[in-house]
């Protein structure tokens, strides 16, 4: 088969479209034909060679993909081959096949193509896992979301919505805030002209920015808030002021997915398919999907999300 390496830490030119082993099929295996992946930030850092596969897992990039299940392994009952599916992956999506433990494939939701779903696993997971089941936000609550524009952002948003939430966000300009407001954003903030810690007051916080907006975050806080920080666009550290995180009760957690335990996975999956789904299929909750570029082009499908520009998912498609 084919799949995208990374022939060596750089820029978007080191990722080729190359003849490589097919995968293997272990006992509690899904082999997909990949009809569709996406392009994620992480995907970004493993090309710079700031952040490795797991141990044991494909060392090509993609977090997720849609396809058809082409074969299962000899333990699978929950799906056959023929079944539309998507996946969260470790890695490995880049490919015209993978191999995922069945605990991490989902059907695909009714109202999404074949190629939308692609770009569900790794938003849909994610927002599920760290805003409601960390974050435990509720109807009612204000969320605030970092980066709304992102593909994680207008996921975020919608959901947050569909399920009784105040939502504000932030983006870089203009033309994004208008776009997240059709997404359902109750407020937007540009954080290149206003600092959000003097704007909104947040019951649930999901940044993607770490360091640099960890004070900012704590401050924005309402009394019995909880921030999860899924991301380091800006930076590892910073120093917190446990005072104030004292005065009004407030929660920390720092979280990733990627590395998780199957089992683990798989509990999110299922709660996904459980949970979001349905919203999904009632039309509550959609795909943002940027641009599809050829699987073979990955290279220009980074450098658009390089430049910042993109609003929603950038698809990687055969």
């Amino acid at each position: 088969m084919r799949a995208i390496e990374i022939t060596e830490p750089g820029g978007p030119e080191v990722l080729k479209w190359h003849e490589v082993p097919e995968p293997s099929v272990g006992p509690g295996d899904v082999l997909i034909d990949v009809t569709a992946s996406a392009v994620n930030r992480a995907d970004v850092l493993q090309r710079q060679g700031f952040y490795d596969p797991p141990p044991g897992t494909s060392p090509y990039p993609g977090l997720e993909v849609s396809g058809v299940v082409a074969q299962v392994g000899a333990s699978v009952e929950q799906f056959k081959p023929g079944d539309e599916v998507c996946a969260l992956l470790a890695g490995g999506g880049y490919a015209e096949r993978v191999a995922v433990p069945w605990q991490q494939v989902m059907p695909v939701p009714e109202r999404v193509s074949p190629r939308e779903a692609a770009g569900l696993p790794e938003v849909a997971c994610t927002v599920w896992s760290n805003v409601f089941m960390i974050g435990r936000l509720r109807k009612g609550e204000t969320l605030l979301v970092h980066g709304g524009a992102s593909g994680i952002g207008t996921f975020a948003i919608q959901l947050a919505k569909a399920l009784g939430a105040r939502v504000v966000t932030t983006v870089g300009s203009a033309e994004k805030a208008e776009r997240v407001r059709a997404l359902g954003a109750d407020e937007v903030i540009n954080y290149r002209e206003d600092d959000f810690s003097e704007r909104v007051r947040a019951d649930v916080i999901l940044d993607i920015m770490g360091g640099r907006y960890l004070a900012g975050n704590i401050r924005a806080l309402n009394t019995g808030g909880r921030l999860v920080i899924i991301g380091l666009q800006g930076g590892r550290k910073a120093e917190i002021d446990l005072g104030a995180m004292l005065s009004k009760r407030v929660a920390v957690h720092a979280t990733t997915l990627r590395a998780r335990p199957v089992d683990d996975k798989g509990v999110i999956v299922r709660s996904v398919v459980d949970n979001v789904w349905p919203l999904v299929a009632a039309g509550a909750v959609r795909p943002v999907v940027h641009a599809e570029v050829p699987m073979a082009d990955a290279a220009e499908a980074h450098r658009m999300l390089d430049s910042g520009e993109h609003v929603g998912k950038i698809l990687l498609v055969r």
